[in-house]
C-alpha cells in the first residue's frame, strides 16, 4: 500500500491537518457544493474501498456504491468534523457490507472474506511498515487470514485511518477491545511477514 490508505493528503500533510481540510470540505458539501462533495469522496473513498475489500472481497465496488448513495442522501444530517465524517462513512459502509453478506448467505456463493467479517483491531507502526511493503491485494489477502475481530480492527485503523475510539464506535465495541484486537492482528501480520522474509 504505497499511497496513504485514508485518502489523498497534501505534501507533508499530517492526519490532523487532513481531517481539518476534510471537515471544511464536508461542511461545504453539506450546503450543496457538488465540487466539495467530489473532493470529500476523493479523500475518503480509497480507504473506504480498501476496508470494504477486506470484508466483501471482489464485491467491494458495488457495496461502496450503495454506501455512497446513502452518504449523499443523508449528508445534510451529518454533524461533525473530518475525523467524524470518516467514522460516519465507515459505519455506513460496514452496515451495507453486513447487509450484502446476509444476502450472499441467503443465496450461497463463495465470498472471499465472509467467515472473517466482524471486528478488526487498530493499526500501529508495525502494521504501517509491514503493509507499506506490500501491494494492496497482497496486504488485503494477509489481513483476510486474520481472525474476524483482528482483521476488521486493522482495516479500520490502517486502511480507513480511524483512531481507536472512532473504530470502536463503528464496531460497537469498547476502544480497549478494538485496540487490543488491532495490536494482536498487527503482531500476527508482522510474524507472517518475517516468516516469509518480507
Amino acid at each position: 500500500m504505497s499511497a496513504p490508505a485514508h485518502g489523498p493528503a497534501g505534501p507533508g500533510e499530517s492526519g490532523a491537518a487532513r481531517d481539518v481540510r476534510l471537515g471544511a470540505v464536508v461542511e461545504r458539501a453539506r450546503r450543496g457544493d457538488e465540487e466539495a462533495f467530489a473532493e470529500a469522496y476523493r479523500i475518503v473513498h480509497p480507504g473506504l474501498l480498501g476496508y470494504l475489500r477486506g470484508i466483501v472481497g471482489e464485491d467491494a465496488e458495488d457495496v461502496a456504491s450503495d454506501a455512497w448513495l446513502e452518504i449523499a442522501r443523508d449528508l445534510g444530517r451529518f454533524r461533525g468534523d473530518g475525523a467524524g465524517f470518516r467514522g460516519w462513512t465507515a459505519t455506513i459502509a460496514r452496515h451495507r457490507a453486513l447487509d450484502h453478506l446476509r444476502r450472499v448467505r441467503s443465496r450461497p456463493r463463495p465470498a472471499r472474506f465472509e467467515q472473517d467479517l466482524v471486528g478488526l483491531p487498530p493499526a500501529g507502526d508495525t502494521a504501517d511498515e509491514a503493509l507499506e511493503a506490500l501491494s494492496t491485494e497482497r496486504a488485503l489477502a494477509l489481513v483476510a487470514g486474520l481472525p474476524q475481530d483482528q482483521a476488521e480492527a486493522v482495516l479500520l485503523r490502517v486502511v480507513v485511518g480511524l483512531d481507536g475510539i472512532s473504530a470502536a464506535r463503528v464496531l460497537g465495541k469498547r476502544p480497549g477491545a478494538v485496540r487490543s484486537a488491532a495490536h494482536r492482528g498487527l503482531k500476527r501480520l508482522a510474524r507472517q511477514l518475517q516468516g516469509r522474509g518480507a
